[in-house]
């Protein structure tokens, strides 16, 4: 079961919210002047967000959430995925992140040396929320004889951004009305454990450093 059946009065790490505004600044530099005028900030309406906060850390009037976004259609042409998108969000053998034609140009020695890798996340920044009639569908392009209509969305670790919202003091005391979905508690583990080894990779130059 990816949603809980019936939605708790809280506010926690995963739901799925209606209501929010986005904002994401763009700039062309760093401004180290108020003379710099190199930027501009875009506004957006999604039609849901996700809860990125920790359970116990939401309140204080701010929030952290991220959009629910389209999938992309790369997915679409993978059997493996296709038959269950939500495969994303955890980690699987090396040829079940390709479509088995892609593999298949693969050079003998990068099949090699992703097989010794071993089981892992194939799509270290998504994870992928399960088709819901609250949400719109979609129309993926798969060639020019064939589109898909879906309605899974993903969001994208990339992609968070911080909220001041005055009425949200606690998990409890916060717009519940504005909460859609829950997530049950396996899946809300699958994403805690996603999101920290996101962020929890040690790059390789600091491995060299500690060798």
């Amino acid at each position: 079961m990816f949603y809980k059946e019936e939605n708790d009065n809280v506010l926690r790490f995963g739901d799925v919210l209606k209501g929010y505004v986005l904002t994401t600044p763009n700039i062309v530099e760093p401004i180290f002047t108020t003379l710099n005028t190199g930027y501009n900030i875009e506004i957006d309406l999604p039609f849901f967000s996700v809860v990125i906060t920790p359970c116990c850390s939401i309140g204080q009037k701010t929030i952290s959430l991220t959009p629910l976004i389209k999938l992309r259609n790369a997915f679409f042409k993978n059997p493996y995925l296709s038959e269950d998108f939500t495969r994303i969000n955890r980690v699987m053998e090396p040829q079940q992140s390709v479509a088995p034609d892609t593999w298949n140009k693969f050079p003998t020695e990068v099949k090699q040396r992703r097989l010794e890798e071993g089981n892992a996340y194939a799509f270290l920044e998504l994870f992928v929320y399960e088709k819901n009639d609250l949400f719109p569908k979609y129309s993926i392009y798969i060639n020019k004889q064939k589109n898909i209509e879906t309605n899974y969305y993903m969001i994208n670790f990339k992609n968070i951004y911080k909220l001041n919202c005055e009425k949200i003091n606690t998990p409890k005391d916060a717009p519940i009305d504005s909460k859609c979905l829950q997530l049950s508690n396996q899946v809300r583990n699958e994403l805690r454990d996603k999101i920290s080894y996101y962020y929890a990779r040690v790059p390789q130059e600091d491995k060299i450093l500690e060798d």
